[in-house]
């Protein structure tokens, strides 16, 4: 991972909303539906932000069908852990550390 991929990853879960998504799941698979009244959504808002944990890579989604044919959604977590340290990003910071060259205007 570099610091572009870290700070896309941190983009998509600092939001309340996510982040109270996340906190619904853990530990947990749930129905979308379900999913929704847990963390007092409308499911297309809900939809949206599962959007975004998933595209990077805190949640997957499933679909099954129900005895009565109906397919139904399920979310989980996918395990992560983040560090957010300077250590962590001078790690992940694979760009040139020299300030850029001064430049003068005429």
């Amino acid at each position: 991972m570099d610091i572009d991929e870290f700070s896309a990853q941190l983009a998509a879960i600092a939001s309340p909303q996510r982040l109270r998504i996340v906190a619904a799941l853990h530990g947990t698979r749930v129905h979308v539906s379900e999913l929704a009244r847990r963390v007092h959504m409308s499911r297309p808002l809900l939809y949206m932000h599962l959007s975004k944990l998933q595209d990077a890579g805190f949640v997957t989604s499933e679909l099954e069908l129900d005895p009565e044919g109906r397919a139904l959604k399920f979310f989980e977590l996918v395990p992560f852990s983040m560090t957010i340290d300077p250590a962590t990003i001078a790690a992940l910071d694979s760009s040139d550390t020299e300030p850029p060259p001064n430049r003068k205007s005429n």
